[in-house]
């Protein structure tokens, strides 16, 4: 279990001081010598300057960043010079995604989908960018069908996607069943699991109802059941997560993503259990 890759996701801070929490943040999880730390996309690019500055701070650090990029709202040139801000930083890797449009907004831009977003990626820059795109194990919360969803899924992987990783879930059987079905569409790729380690349960809960993630009845029900007691939920959700990394490592997954909404300690301490 030891040996086994691991990526991390940051969104870029909003303050000063959050950003030199990063900073620290950053050099606590070096010590598990993560492949890429990766820096989350505003809506409609909505964060595009903060994005592109803790990127930076990053790379400057010596690690290797993927910005995410989104495409809804954006045009081919806007994505273009973007996209040549990276290269000029010396970044080369990617997260390529759909996106939102900002609340309010109505207008769609060039792009509908992240497949477009890969594949003119792929047409304009050719092979420079390694590109990793989403997958919902548990399917697209705007997908009313899983077979559509999945066909989606692998025509995105189909224009050039190098990798994919996946929303964050607690149902391993999601996982497996949806890489077997990707497998079957033809994708070859890495799909690699997202994680999210249960910093707040409330919120992870507020998130998984949001993006349609089931949370197993017995998960909550203790969760509930330990009222304000911090210690007991902080060492239930390691446990349940570190588990749950257990069983998707055993079944062969290539990597694990972690989402550590920008903190480190249990990040660090189910990566300690899982023996790294």
């Amino acid at each position: 279990m030891a040996s086994i890759p691991i990526s991390i996701e940051f969104f870029p801070p909003n303050t000063a001081v959050g950003s030199e929490k990063l900073k620290t943040v950053v050099q606590d999880l070096s010590v598990l010598n993560p492949e890429f730390f990766s820096v989350t996309y505003g809506a409609g690019g909505s964060t595009r300057e903060k994005t592109l500055a803790t990127v930076r701070e990053i790379a400057a650090a010596g690690f290797e960043a993927a910005p995410h990029l989104s495409c809804v709202g954006s045009t081919r040139d806007s994505i273009a010079e973007i996209l040549a801000t990276y290269r000029a930083q010396g970044i080369h890797r990617i997260v390529a995604l759909r996106g939102d449009l900002p609340s309010g907004t109505a207008v769609a831009g060039e792009f509908r989908y992240a497949s477009e977003l890969v594949r003119f990626i792929r047409e304009a820059q050719g092979s420079d960018w390694h590109i990793e795109v989403a997958a919902y194990p548990e399917y697209h919360p705007e997908q009313r069908y899983a077979k559509r969803d999945l066909q989606h899924f692998a025509d995105k992987m189909a224009c050039g996607a190098n990798a994919a990783i996946t929303q964050f879930f607690f149902n391993p059987d999601a996982y497996f069943h949806f890489v077997d079905e990707a497998r079957k569409l033809g994708v070859t790729a890495p799909i690699v699991p997202g994680i999210m380690p249960i910093h707040n349960f409330a919120r992870v809960a507020q998130f998984a109802a949001r993006d349609g993630i089931e949370i197993p009845r017995w998960v909550m029900l203790k969760m509930e059941g330990y009222l304000d007691d911090a210690a007991s939920i902080r060492a239930f959700g390691i446990d349940v997560v570190s588990r749950l990394c257990e069983r998707l490592i055993a079944g062969g997954a290539p990597s694990i993503h972690f989402y550590a909404l920008n903190q480190s300690a249990l990040t660090l301490e189910i990566c300690h259990q899982l023996g790294r």
